[in-house]
């Protein structure tokens, strides 16, 4: 088992990684789902972080996770600021909703928790049909120079008088099946006593852009934009920290 996002794993993302935190995608999303009024679906909502922005600026956004940790995370800040989304454990795999979305999003790489190719492609295909005519798949990855450097790191924060850190070095990286696994450990100290730890493996899968583009094309999707560092239509650089595909299905 990988990417569970249990109780120390989902607060050291929300400790690192607040609501509104914004790696440019915020701000991207926001432009870029002006004046859709219909509803909006949210895979892998994680803690709210851009959920919640989205929402206050008005859309009508959904979302689910896998891991019920990080969705109470969500659904208490929320609540802090009188918003109620829909919020449910589900998965890429098997998500249900008994309406369809006018826009599908995924920022900060989420997409590449799917590390089999196969089941990304039938995950491609399932958002296809989630979608209403004319409706838009927006999704980010992560470019592949920042999967190749292996490295390890050490991190902790400070909350009040808990100190939580976490220690993540590289395991594994597999050239042919385009995935890496890191190990992870997270670690709770009171009063410099150690009060809780949690082991966990994080895998990821890269894709190269031209693969991405034929995998969405093969799924359905078409009016293929890319764009680099949050820069609509602007090509990404070899130096490029975020790459963004945009894709709409046949009215």
């Amino acid at each position: 088992m990988s990417n569970r996002y249990r109780t120390l794993a989902a607060w050291v993302y929300h400790v690192d990684k607040p609501i509104g935190h914004s790696f440019g995608d915020i701000e991207f999303y926001r432009e870029r789902l002006a004046g859709c009024e219909g509803p909006i679906l949210e895979p892998a909502v994680g803690n709210g972080r851009a959920i919640i922005p989205l929402i206050e600026s008005g859309c009508d956004v959904v979302g689910f996770d896998t891991s019920a940790d990080m969705l109470d995370f969500c659904r208490k800040e929320c609540a802090a600021r009188g918003l109620k989304p829909s919020l449910s454990v589900q998965s890429f795999e098997s998500f249900e909703y008994d309406r369809k979305f006018e826009a599908i999003i995924i920022p900060a790489g989420s997409f590449q928790l799917i590390t089999e190719a196969t089941v990304a492609r039938s995950v491609l295909c399932r958002f296809q049909r989630a979608l209403s005519p004319g409706g838009r798949l927006i999704v980010d990855l992560d470019p592949i120079s920042s999967f190749v450097t292996p490295g390890a790191r050490v991190r902790h924060w400070q909350v009040g008088d808990d100190v939580l850190t976490l220690q993540e070095s590289r395991a594994e990286t597999d050239f042919v099946r385009q995935t890496t696994v890191s190990q992870l450990r997270y670690e709770h100290w009171r009063s410099g006593q150690l009060v809780s730890v949690e082991l966990d493996l994080f895998s990821l899968r890269w894709w190269g852009i031209v693969e991405f583009e034929l995998a969405l094309r093969e799924a359905g999707f078409t009016e293929i934009v890319i764009s680099g560092d949050y820069r609509h239509g602007l090509m990404p650089k070899s130096d490029v920290r975020s790459i963004t595909f945009e894709a709409r299905i046949p009215e």
